[in-house]
């Protein structure tokens, strides 16, 4: 298997990540988020309100660090651009809570209820380089 196939293949498997966002003063601010493969893109659900939102319209450069949960500890680091999306926004939210049900979530119901009264948006993450650190995974 190909570098380029074992990391799709590690960001399939996963669904927690580390994503970095950067103040106005270009000082990183991190923060654990659950995403989900949507496309050629990554998508993450978020309350329209929080700093991640805020800082992904101001500078949409981002990087989001997904890493496996034992020792030695794989990741995956991705270089991207964040857009926030505001409108047609439950199908990629559906995306998140499939990929986090394994650990306990529900999608909300009803769904377009929760959105609203959650100022919900969707972060979508182009992704322009990725490196990553694989010693253990591939089996």
């Amino acid at each position: 298997m190909g570098t380029d196939q074992l990391i799709d293949r590690f960001i399939g498997k996963h669904r927690w990540a580390t994503l970095t966002v950067l103040r106005k003063n270009g000082s990183p601010v991190s923060s654990i988020v659950a995403y989900a493969v949507d496309g050629d893109a990554l998508v993450v659900s978020t309350p329209g309100s929080t700093f991640k939102r805020r800082a992904m319209e101001a500078d949409a450069r981002v990087n989001l660090c997904i890493m496996s949960n034992e020792e030695p500890f794989d990741f995956v680091s991705l270089e991207a651009t964040g857009e926030v999306l505001t409108e047609n926004i439950a199908e990629a939210t559906k995306k998140v809570f499939k990929n986090i049900e394994a650990v306990g979530y529900t999608l909300p119901d009803p769904l377009d209820d929760w959105l609203v009264q959650q100022s919900r948006v969707i972060l979508r993450l182009t992704v322009h380089r990725r490196h990553a650190v694989l010693r253990r995974f591939g089996g």
